[in-house]
């Protein structure tokens, strides 16, 4: 029999763990979800069954503990597919299937292009739902921010948020992480006659107080508020990286 055909859209569900990760749910066809690095499989599953969605794939951007902590026995419990990055494969546990740049994923009809963003790790992959305008960026691009340089540099991070930012500007950015307002406060460091920056840090500020989360963000903001994606080369993101690593 034919397996279930895709839903209209590419419906992202969020689900907050541990201290400010965000774990993804991608219903691409009724009752059936991908998930998004698994920082951890028991509020993965709980939420999945709430929704009366079984997991079908697993898509890890990066090796990192705190994005496939998950996949072993989320894979136990569903019996889904680890799709991650090549360059990383030794380190992402239950691995069934290694991607890298050009590469391309299909949830159903939704298809996603790899994109190679080594920088916060050196395999760093992104998965890019043109058709939905949907970005699983992992620990590279945060909302004014950038994954910090574990395994990468400067030029590798200037490189991978090039490719990000050609993007169509409609695109919604779903990274890892709540750390839109501290990445707020630094932008304003960088860039404190900046308009756009000001009034993001408002809203941010007062949805961060309001208990909301800030991400998915579009990468239109982006252009417009983020010291990172506007660094003009790489030795000013690189600067403005190791400030950031430094800022309370």
């Amino acid at each position: 029999m034919p397996g279930p055909a895709a839903s209209t859209a590419l419906e992202v569900l969020r689900v907050p763990v541990l201290a400010d990760n965000y774990v993804w749910l991608a219903r691409w066809a009724p009752g059936r979800c991908a998930v998004v690095d698994p920082a951890v499989a028991g509020p993965v599953l709980e939420r999945a069954a709430d929704e009366g969605l079984r997991i079908t794939h697993i898509l890890n951007t990066h090796w990192h503990p705190d994005h496939v902590g998950g996949n072993l026995e989320i894979k136990a419990h569903t019996g889904c597919t680890i799709i991650g990055p090549a360059r990383e494969a030794a380190r992402i546990p239950g691995i069934d299937r290694a991607v890298d740049d050009g590469d391309r994923v299909a949830l159903g009809d939704h298809v996603a292009d790899v994109l190679f963003v080594g920088a916060h790790t050196a395999g760093h992959i992104a998965f890019h739902f043109a058709g939905a305008r949907v970005l699983f960026c992992g620990d590279t691009l945060f909302a004014m921010g950038c994954g910090r340089l574990f395994e990468g540099t400067a030029e590798d991070m200037f490189r991978a948020l090039a490719q990000l930012k050609a993007l169509p500007p409609e695109t919604r950015v779903y990274c890892a992480h709540e750390y839109t307002l501290s990445n707020a406060r630094f932008a304003l460091t960088v860039e404190p006659g900046n308009a756009a920056l000001a009034a993001r840090f408002e809203a941010v500020q007062g949805a961060r107080g309001r208990g909301e989360a800030t991400v998915p963000f579009t990468l239109a903001e982006e252009h417009l508020t983020n010291p990172f994606v506007r660094a003009r080369d790489a030795a000013e993101l690189g600067e403005r990286r190791r400030a950031k690593d430094h800022f309370r």
